[in-house]
């Protein structure tokens, strides 16, 4: 018999639905740390900088529902705030943020409903971030439970700027003068561009040290063939001795 339920059917206790937001960020973060060492073992390569997890305050629940036109019941929060457990991941370069995405979209037990991304479609503000939005089973005693979780993966630069922009505009309360944020922008710019070029010269040093993993093992290969080589006449200098 299927257990499975929608989040919205039947739950309608604050503490339980906090209780399964925060089982949620538990097995996400579980698997995102499986993952990450995974991907350290087989490569020798670690893709994730740092990972963070929150809960959305009970406010700013209440503020962003009054903000999208909901009156403030559980069912709407449930229904209408996607980003109440929320998990950041940071990396070093934008490539590592596809390899993450794509890792995470290959997860059995995930299920993505939606992708933004705002890295190729950065906002106007400059923002830019891949968000997905996942489902995860969370198994209770008699029911099985698919909750929601914002993942959003940016690299250290990313969100550097998105921290700061976030400390910005909470002074201003989302009103900040026109110069404010076109200084914004143009910082964003300037990260992009940073992202960029660090971006192309850890290609540019993985590059150089594959073709000088090349050299050393052809000069190997070379020296071998030497040693071989004299081997061979030291046999036949031998022979014509004897």
């Amino acid at each position: 018999m299927d257990t499975r339920i929608i989040f919205n059917e039947g739950i309608d206790s604050w503490k339980t639905v906090i209780f399964l937001y925060n089982a949620a960020l538990k097995e996400v973060n579980t698997k995102l740390e499986i993952l990450n060492d995974e991907f350290k073992h087989v490569h020798q390569y670690n893709p994730i900088e740092y990972i963070k997890s929150r809960m959305k305050s009970p406010e700013s629940i209440v503020k962003k529902l009054k903000r999208n036109g909901y009156e403030s019941t559980i069912e709407n929060m449930v229904n209408y705030v996607n980003d109440i457990a929320g998990i950041r991941i940071v990396c070093s370069f934008t490539s590592d943020i596809y390899r993450i995405a794509g890792m995470i979209g290959k997860q059995n037990d995930l299920t993505v409903v939606s992708v933004k991304d705002y890295i190729k479609n950065p906002k106007p503000s400059g923002y830019k971030s891949y968000h997905m939005l996942v489902t995860v089973p969370i198994f209770l005693s008699d029911s099985v439970v698919e909750t929601k979780v914002e993942i959003q993966i940016r690299t250290i630069a990313m969100d550097f700027w998105a921290s700061l922009e976030h400390k910005i505009y909470y002074k201003f309360e989302g009103n900040a003068p026109e110069y404010i944020s076109k200084e914004l922008r143009d910082c964003a710019g300037i990260v992009s561009m940073l992202d960029g070029r660090m971006l192309q010269l850890n290609e540019a040093i993985l590059e150089a040290k594959r073709k000088q993993e090349e050299l050393e093992l052809e000069a190997k290969r070379m020296l071998k063939e030497q040693q071989r080589i004299q081997q061979k006449g030291e046999l036949q200098h031998g022979g014509s001795q004897a």
